[in-house]
């Protein structure tokens, strides 16, 4: 099926892919990070895909700031660009709850096409997951299940990791649920990836 998925841009990588990958981008250099960021969205804006960021430590204003940079002007009010409070994305009622989450992200990818838009993509700040909100234990069985929706959920998505602030065994963890990963500003495959089959048979939530 993948085959048959149409080729995006993500601009910072001159490289095109077939939309609907999941990718983790884990980073300690904030300059690199705005580069790759900023451009990936810019280059979903440009191709007419709806793009969602889900900020944590970023103020909205911040990241608009990181586009104009990159050469996009949009309106404070723009559906083609949705800012996000990543708590409250992740954790509507107060609480994460994966098994909840996963199953409304096709019908939101439906919804983007059915607006006019060439597709979807997201970029998220995955900090969130520190502050102790209630299922935040079960982040990794979420970064499994989504590798399991991608038959229809084509969307693009690039999960951030500031190595500053998570730790190395939950870091190595992360990157091995994601099946690309970004290298030197280049997307790579990764060597390290579990399928989610694999990992979900064995996961248990921290208590």
């Amino acid at each position: 099926m993948n085959s048959l998925r149409k080729e995006i841009d993500m601009d910072f990588t001159k490289t095109q892919f077939p939309e609907g990958i999941h990718m983790c981008l884990i980073y300690d250099q904030d300059d690199d990070r705005q580069k790759i960021v900023s451009e990936y969205m810019a280059a979903g804006l440009k191709q007419g895909e709806q793009v969602r960021y889900l900020n944590d430590t970023t103020a909205a204003e911040v990241v608009r700031s990181w586009l104009s940079e990159v050469g996009v002007e949009l309106p404070e009010e723009n559906p083609s660009l949705k800012i996000l409070n990543a708590e409250s994305a992740y954790c509507p009622n107060g609480q994460f709850n994966p098994r909840e989450l996963i199953p409304t992200l096709p019908p939101r990818y439906e919804l983007a096409k059915k607006d006019g838009y060439n597709g979807q993509r997201s970029c998220g700040e995955m900090t969130w997951a520190l502050k102790g909100i209630p299922g935040s234990d079960r982040l990794l069985e979420y970064e499994a299940l989504l590798n399991t929706v991608v038959a229809n959920f084509p969307h693009s998505g690039m999960c951030q990791y500031d190595a500053r602030r998570f730790d190395g065994a939950t870091l190595f963890k992360v990157l091995k649920l994601h099946p690309w990963m970004i290298v030197r500003g280049k997307i790579v495959q990764n060597p390290y990836y579990v399928s989610s089959e694999e990992f979900l048979k064995d996961f248990k939530p921290e208590q």
